[in-house]
């Protein structure tokens, strides 16, 4: 059956799905919007996380960052997947004690100032909307090539989606959208590597593929590590990302800012209990671990796939070189999206894919081959996932429903955002702040019209993505990690923490954090401005900006301490409210 006909259909009955379930779903009054009412099943609380978290960074970007990276994008999966330990263990108990809707409502009572409760939104606001702009560089891959529309106009489709399902049901409609969505992702995902692991090792189960040996005898790392050490690039098996403490550093930002993530967190406020949340914690980490231990096996497939497609394959090759005119379907149609370029520098016809990094293979491919440089000029890292199937010449509906997971996975990190933003905005500023009197009906009214307005932005950012997906998601951890992650901590176990403490350390952690990356990576949160490049020799310790959240955190707790130290002491009151906190029932 033609692809486009299958994708459009299998799209389109996941898009009514969601809209159904939101109308099923409508939230009809506050509590309903921003915690679903607070009576979700833990184990529907855990699949509906694990959809909320498992966005287009793990589901498009994260193979891809495996599949170019190797062993050093193990930092994502250790920090993203560890940072639920802290999750279940630190915070989210405590946090379903305390009982409320919203972070910032929690830091504004427990640091008794709304001035706390404002810096925590902006907090908030930054961390969210950067993490945001990841999953709509997902939309737009997965629709301009799949739908062959444009990236705005798919784009467009994808904001028009989440309006419908996020504002019109809320916390309660989007919790039963994540669901059925998880239950797409998780199936469209693995049923791809199945089909791939049994492609190139006859092993069903793609975890146990990934150290199986291939038809020929060589195991598939092996085959991999040799075929792109010849290609000039480095071991797959023993590629880093920077040095030793970068790759700490990293790995705690992501951890950490897991633990501190607004739209995380706030989903440990729908269940009934405190052991519920726990509960929650921890079937939302099973649910993610079939994705997680499944990527590293779909990043190294399609790593090897795609290489011996471009470079090494036996069809339409010459002397070693895929000849460009004779380039496969899949390059063709991914080459109209932008996504993937190339370039004759040489104007021999022929596709050479070498490390132009690699100074002393360069010199050697130069002399023997008349290379001039890596023709491959442009692989974006995200095409990796949704490709793998049209590389590995698998069904059209296998092909269809990766398309399917992946904008399950972008949409329902992004409804799980928005509403924590337009919360932010209706719950803590106006009624927290500004409009304290205020109805519960022009509460909802004010949640629904800051929900749109998060989507508008969101999307207008959207169109300027400063990257591939999960770098601009590592960004958004370690704002978080910065940030809000040590103000919780303080709050829940260091009683003696007061406000001038905390407000002044969130605003130390977020500041440094944004200056370093405003300086290595440019103003990514103004469109249109160029990045000024990572400039990596300047790198503090040599820690990347992505992996600088750690430092602000770091800073923030060394700032509040120090400030809680020459202020005034906590009131007694407030200590008493810890305590309580302390003691989930």
């Amino acid at each position: 059956m033609d692809l486009q006909f299958l994708t459009y259909s299998i799209v389109g009955l996941s898009f009514a799905l969601y809209i159904g379930i939101a109308i099923w779903a409508r939230a009809s009054n506050t509590s309903e919007f921003y915690i679903a009412g607070g009576n979700v099943h833990p184990v529907a609380n855990g699949m509906a996380t694990a959809a909320d978290w498992m966005s287009a960074a793990s589901f498009i970007s994260m193979a891809g960052l495996i599949a170019f990276n190797g062993y050093g994008a193990s930092v994502f999966l250790m920090g993203w997947t560890g940072g639920y330990v802290l999750l279940a263990l630190l915070i989210a108990p405590y946090m379903r004690k305390f009982g409320k809707y919203t972070v910032p409502e929690f830091i504004g009572e427990r640091f008794y100032s709304k001035t706390a409760r404002i810096v925590a939104v902006i907090c908030l606001i930054f961390a969210s909307i950067t993490y945001v702009i990841g999953q709509m560089k997902g939309i737009g891959v997965a629709f301009s090539r799949f739908l062959e529309t444009s990236y705005e106009m798919g784009l467009f489709i994808g904001m028009g989606i989440v309006f419908i399902y996020a504002v019109l049901g809320g916390m309660k409609g989007i919790t039963y959208t994540q669901i059925a969505q998880y239950v797409i992702l998780i199936f469209a995902y693995t049923m791809t590597a199945i089909f791939i692991s049994l492609q190139l090792t006859g092993n069903p189960i793609p975890q146990l593929g990934l150290g199986s040996a291939m038809a020929d005898g060589t195991y598939l790392l092996d085959k991999l590590d040799q075929v792109i050490v010849d290609l000039g690039f480095m071991q797959y098996t023993t590629q880093t990302m920077g040095n030793t403490l970068n790759m700490f550093m990293f790995t705690l930002s992501l951890m950490i800012g897991t633990a501190g993530l607004p739209h995380v967190i706030i989903r440990f406020f729908t269940v009934p209990t405190v052991a519920d949340a726990r509960a929650t914690a921890g079937w939302a980490l099973l649910f993610i671990a079939v994705l997680y231990t499944t990527a590293p096996a779909v990043g190294a497939m399609a790593r090897l796939n795609l290489m011996n497609t471009i470079q090494t394959g036996e069809v339409g090759t010459e002397d070693g070189n895929l000849v460009y005119e004779e380039r496969p379907q899949w390059f063709k149609n991914w080459e109209i999206t932008g996504l993937l370029k190339f370039e004759d520098k040489n104007d021999d016809g022929r596709i050479q894919y070498y490390n132009d990094q690699n100074e002393e293979f360069a010199a050697k491919a130069e002399a023997e081959y008349g290379w001039k440089g890596n023709e491959m000029v442009k692989v974006d890292r995200d095409i990796i996932v949704l490709a793998n199937p049209e590389i590995a010449n698998l069904p059209n509906w296998v092909i269809a429903l990766i398309v399917a997971g992946g904008l399950a996975a972008a949409l329902s990190t992004a409804a799980g955002l928005l509403l924590a933003i337009a919360s932010a905005i209706s719950h803590d500023l106006l009624r927290g702040v500004f409009t304290p009197n205020m109805s519960e009906k022009s509460e909802l009214m004010a949640g629904r019209l800051a929900m749109g307005g998060a989507i508008a932005v969101a999307g207008y950012l959207g169109l300027h993505p400063p990257g591939f997906a999960a770098g601009t998601v590592a960004i958004a951890f370690g704002l978080a990690a910065s940030s809000i992650f040590p103000a919780l901590m303080m709050g829940i176990f260091m009683k003696n923490i007061n406000r001038t403490a905390a407000i002044t350390g969130m605003i130390a952690g977020l500041t440094i954090t944004l200056l370093y990356v405003f300086q290595h990576k440019g103003l990514f949160f103004i469109p249109g401005t160029a990045f000024l490049g990572d400039m990596e020799a300047n790198w503090f310790l040599g820690i990347s900006p992505n992996a600088f959240g750690s430092v602000g955190a770091i800073v923030n707790f060394a700032v509040a301490i120090l400030v809680s130290k020459i202020t005034a002491p906590t009131p007694d009151h407030i200590k008493r409210m810890v305590d309580d906190i302390r003691v989930p029932s």
